[in-house]
């Protein structure tokens, strides 16, 4: 059986796995009355998805370590992978519980996740310096039509730096996509097959598997997660998203690849950055709101759309992702 089939065969367990845990965990969040609250100055037609379960990450995250534990492929990286997506997804856990559970609604505050973000962060960008044979470069996108620039890019002693830059901002940007039903899930669902047929290709049969159980998961999800919601998945669940697109990147030396096949992702969190700016400097906005996709839901267009839309401009970006490789 070719290791390409053996992929397909982790997408369908982890697939159905989150099928199956999701029809169990779900009553199980609206027992527990963890409903999501909406923010006041959100859209109004947000309003009727008050009380919605959320914390439905669990379920991905669930699929994920028993698709990966089972696979026979554990290694260093897969334990690396593991390691960000239950690191960023307990930051988002506890902040969901204290907000939902405990009802405190600030949550986690803002150093408390960072403190925990960095040190993740760090570690993984230690390991990487430490285990990579590229040392401190990162493949570089279009190397052949960049000029001045070779294949490979080496940041030295600015690399562990950067790396935990990348892998802060990455999963916050994760997090601020996920605003709209199907939205982070679809999104990463594309991204997260890219860099499994990447590193089926490429020689990273662990990250391959993890990726397929990624994206086996971000589609089951779908399933609960697609409009109109029947469980949101979270700061759990888009934390531990991001956390894993984070290190599958990084261990793949594809860090400066993440604002292309991630473009969703970097647009949202670029909108949020440039709305705080302009509004601290001039008192104006740029976006009617920001993220992004809320600026589109205030200018008439539907919830539906924004995210097919959302979802194909993805598969084109990550298609274009395919044609930067060297």
């Amino acid at each position: 059986m070719t290791d390409f089939i053996l992929l397909m065969i982790r997408i369908a367990i982890s697939f159905i796995l989150t099928l199956v845990l999701g029809y169990f965990i779900i009553p199980f969040l609206r027992r527990l009355k963890v409903g999501q609250s909406i923010r006041a100055e959100g859209p109004q037609s947000h309003y009727t998805k008050s009380g919605t379960p959320t914390m439905g990450g669990i379920i991905m995250i669930a699929a994920i370590l028993i698709t990966t534990l089972t696979s026979g492929k554990l290694n260093r990286h897969m334990y690396i992978v593991l390691f960000s997506t239950l690191g960023f997804g307990l930051i988002g856990f506890i902040d969901d519980f204290i907000k939902v559970v405990l009802k405190r609604n600030l949550g986690l505050r803002a150093y408390q996740k960072l403190i925990g973000q960095i040190t993740i962060a760090v570690i993984i960008a230690i390991y990487q310096s430490k285990t990579s044979a590229y040392e401190t470069n990162v493949l570089v996108p279009f190397s052949d039509y960049i000029p001045f620039l070779g294949e490979k890019l080496d940041l030295g002693f600015l690399y562990i730096p950067f790396i935990a830059f990348v892998v802060v901002a990455t999963t916050n940007s994760v997090n601020l996509t996920d605003g709209l039903d199907g939205l982070a899930s679809g999104v990463t669902l594309i991204v997260a097959s890219f860099f499994s047929l990447y590193a089926h290709h490429w020689g990273y049969p662990s990250i391959a598997v993890f990726s397929a159980a990624l994206t086996g998961a971000c589609l089951g999800f779908l399933r609960f997660n697609a409009y109109p919601a029947r469980v949101f998945m979270g700061d759990t669940g888009s934390m531990a998203l991001g956390g894993a697109i984070a290190a599958i990147a990084i261990l793949t030396n594809l860090t400066l690849f993440i604002p292309i096949v991630g473009g969703i992702y970097f647009a949202e969190a670029l909108s949020v950055i440039i709305q705080v700016v302009s509004f601290k400097l001039t008192g104006k906005r740029v976006f009617k709101m920001s993220p992004l996709h809320h600026h589109f839901e205030l200018s008439g267009w539907k919830e539906t759309k924004i995210v097919v839309v959302f979802w194909g401009v993805t598969l084109l970006l990550c298609i274009v992702g395919l044609y930067g490789l060297k």
